[in-house]
């Protein structure tokens, strides 16, 4: 923020991102922001595990970037692909936390301290063969109870992706947050065309995933 500069990854799908695919330096653009809620973080809850599938694995690569200079906080990330991704890998080696097959990780996330891992159906090497929520419950599965009381659960990506995640916050007693998508059109909460049902303590309520979210509790989105 104090340099000045926003970075943003994309895929141009449909007009409007084709539009500014084709745009070149020099170019303007108009930008309206901060919008919607992000994330929250508990000191208590230091070990962040950072789940992304697919175009939602920018938001963890952020979340460990925002992270990982702040001692109060352990993020791990943990990012699921069926096509190459989209980063520079890196290959630590194996290690105890993770099966051993599972060797590559961000080389941006190594370079900040971060551990990562990888998981694909797609066979791609050095991945967990698998879903990257099946992965997410090996690691929660090898640590303790007392690692499991100070750890949280973040998740970004397709429906079935963010449901899987949900259902390990049950599994594991843990909390969870979910970075979920929506069509938007507006994207400023007025034509309400991009609304969820979100169950809260009064009942189930629709909230636009533009200025309500796009991040809630996952119990509130899959009760």
């Amino acid at each position: 923020a104090d340099a000045g500069w926003l970075e943003f990854l994309y895929r141009p799908i449909g007009a409007g991102l084709r539009r500014l695919a084709a745009k070149v330096a020099g170019d303007r653009v108009s930008v309206l922001a901060p919008i919607g809620n992000g994330f929250e973080f508990d000191p208590s809850r230091r070990r962040v595990v950072a789940i992304g599938g697919g175009v939602g694995i920018p938001p963890m690569v952020f979340v460990a970037q925002m992270l990982h200079g702040d001692p109060r906080f352990q993020p791990i990330v943990l990012m699921g692909s069926e096509v190459p991704f989209p980063f520079e890998l890196a290959a630590p080696g194996p290690s105890k936390a993770w099966p051993q097959a599972t060797t590559a990780s961000l080389r941006m996330l190594e370079a900040f301290g971060v551990p990562s891992r990888l998981a694909s159906n797609s066979g791609l090497a050095g991945t967990f063969h698998g879903y990257v929520t099946d992965l997410a419950r090996q690691e929660l599965s090898a640590i303790g109870s007392d690692a499991l009381s100070e750890t949280t659960l973040l998740a970004c990506g397709p429906e079935p992706m963010l449901q899987a995640a949900a259902a390990l916050a049950v599994d594991f007693d843990l909390p969870c947050q979910l970075a979920v998508e929506e069509f938007m059109a507006c994207g400023v909460g007025g034509c309400a065309g991009c609304t969820i049902r979100i169950h809260g303590p009064d009942g189930p309520a629709m909230k636009r995933v533009c200025v309500d979210g796009p991040v809630f509790d996952s119990r509130a989105v899959y009760p």
